[in-house]
């Protein structure tokens, strides 16, 4: 047996067939692919991406077969957080186009079998949010109480100790209602009180609306920020030691976030949900506690259907530890929710630059494809992951993150992970747009455009379409359980599924080949960079069946 590809016929279902064969949870398991609208493709030639050119790049993600597209806001917005500071939850930013772009994008959506997921930022507005600009007046209008508002300290300082995300105190004063208001990300993102009833109706109310109009679920941004401690009891600080680049850093979040009323909210949102032909929901959950807070926000049958945090998102190194604590805090008890996992997303240094560390940038990308497909959740791949991209490089003067530019050069912001799909080798601009986009195209990314990876067969983009595939070929994959398998190796090996139906999975994360023989009673379905028997190669991964 040599290990060169898959040495088992491999029946791929049709796209009709897996959905025929799979129950009202489509999404249990599924392939979820991400698309930063801004960076995707401009239709326009402003140098920004649109909705026009995501719909005209459908074809490409549907070949990759994936289950469903989720979009990064494109909700109208001053920018100053690049969508995630919305100043109308019901519309769509001129920049991205229009209501009617958005309809024509779910239409040819789901006339290619792609379902549609779309953020929504639920604890925090942009200040020019219409709520926002009547809450700031004074003290007694409607919205007064939609908002985080309170009276400074006797001596004129902040309410609280709380710091926000994005460096300095998670407090602005504010003149006209002679108050500071709250904000846990940039001061123009003023938090909503979510505790107040008449805010969580209008929240539902605005994802009511994106289902009326065709999407089929939701990612909940920062979720766990959406309640405070409205005692606003200072937070204490965290033990010494970690890597500590803003005041934010320093303190144990505990009273500006996840307040113990989030599960009511989101069981009022899962009540929407299940209400409109079940919904997909997933939280996005980040912090010092995410570990516990996934689990509570998605346990029962009443809360969120997923969860996923910054596990691999910030690692800088991937361990076989990692993966086994990763599936350890999912193991499938009663009443526990479902995890999603990603390995680069818009808020993240791409994985392969964090992670091959000296190795081939190529055979890591297609091992780190197979090892995302073959864990137990649903799997978000982002935008040029199929591709194997690197994080680009960003020069100072034109990186437009505010993260970046704040903490600079102490981290590297997530402008490298957000520049423009390359399309095109020998287009300008990669073929994103006709002008110079918003962030610059990195030469190394010119290779690996699409164009050039469709015409070679051997490409990680024909890789990634060849293991999305085998998710969708085999049950065990989407559903099954995970069980790790004890070695004296360096290897990771865990089983997928149980009895006939199990896939033996083994992977060699460590930067040496290490000796290694398929045991009896399995033949290898799938493989990456394994060409020679009795080793497997660093950056090398299979995947086998029961005979």
């Amino acid at each position: 047996m040599r290990f060169q590809g898959a040495t088992v016929t491999l029946k791929v279902l049709s796209r009709p067939a897996v959905e025929s064969a799979m129950d009202a949870e489509w999404w249990r398991g599924a392939v979820i692919y991400q698309v930063y609208p801004r960076s995707f493709a401009d239709s326009n030639g402003d140098g920004v991406g649109d909705l026009p050119g995501i719909t005209a790049r459908l074809e490409h993600i549907a070949s990759l077969g994936v289950d469903a597209i989720w979009l990064s806001p494109f909700f109208k917005s001053p920018m100053k957080d690049f969508g995630y500071d919305v100043s109308d939850y019901l519309d769509v930013d001129p920049i991205f186009g229009t209501l009617a772009d958005f309809d024509r994008l779910i239409e040819k959506a789901h006339g290619l079998g792609l379902k549609v997921i779309i953020d929504q930022v639920f604890s925090h507005t942009s200040d020019e949010h219409a709520w926002f600009e009547a809450s700031r007046q004074d003290r007694t209008n409607p919205y007064a109480d939609w908002y985080v508002w309170a009276d400074a300290k006797p001596d004129g300082s902040p309410p609280s100790n709380w710091q926000s995300v994005f460096g300095g105190p998670a407090w602005t004063w504010d003149a006209r209602r002679g108050q500071y208001y709250m904000h846990n990300f940039l001061a123009s993102q003023p938090q909503l009180n979510v505790h107040a009833p008449a805010v969580q109706d209008a929240l539902l109310a605005s994802a009511k609306f994106w289902i009326d109009r065709g999407v089929e679920g939701f990612r909940f941004d920062a979720i766990n920020f959406s309640m405070h401690d409205p005692d606003l009891t200072d937070n204490p600080p965290l033990p010494p030691g970690g890597k500590r680049t803003r005041p934010f850093d320093f303190q144990d979040k505990i009273h500006n976030q996840s307040h113990a009323d989030i599960p009511a909210f989101l069981s009022r949102l899962r009540a929407l949900t299940d209400a409109h032909g079940g919904r997909f929901s997933v939280a996005e959950v980040g912090g010092d506690h995410a570990d516990r807070e996934m689990k509570l926000f998605t346990a029962g049958e009443d809360r969120l259907n997923s969860a996923y945090g910054f596990l691999y998102l910030y690692a800088d190194r991937l361990t076989a530890e990692m993966v086994r604590e990763g599936a350890a805090m999912w193991m499938g008890g009663d009443g526990e929710g479902w995890p999603s996992w990603t390995f680069s997303n818009h808020d993240a240094p791409r994985a392969v630059s964090r992670w091959a560390e000296g190795r081939d940038r190529k055979a890591f990308a297609e091992m780190a494809l197979l090892l995302l497909v073959a864990l137990r959740g649903n799997v978000f791949v982002y935008q040029g992951e199929e591709l194997g991209l690197p994080q680009a490089h960003v020069p100072f003067e034109r990186l437009q993150d505010p993260e970046a530019i704040t903490n600079w050069p102490q981290t590297l912001g997530r402008d490298g992970a957000r520049t423009p799909m390359p399309w095109v080798s020998t287009a300008p601009n990669a073929g994103f747009s006709a002008v110079e986009p918003w962030l610059p195209v990195d030469p190394v990314h010119l290779p690996l455009a699409v164009d050039a990876q469709e015409a070679d067969p051997a490409s990680t983009l024909h890789v990634a379409r060849r293991l999305i595939a085998l998710r969708r070929a085999y049950r065990a994959l989407r559903t099954g359980g995970v069980s790790f398998v004890e070695t004296n190796t360096p290897l990771l090996i865990f089983e997928r599924g149980e009895g006939s139906d199990a896939l033996l999975c083994v992977f060699n994360l460590s930067h040496e080949p290490v000796a290694w023989s398929l045991p009896g009673g399995w033949a290898v379905v799938e493989s990456v960079n394994l060409t020679e028997d009795g080793v497997v190669p660093a950056c090398g991964g299979l995947m086998a069946q029961r005979v």
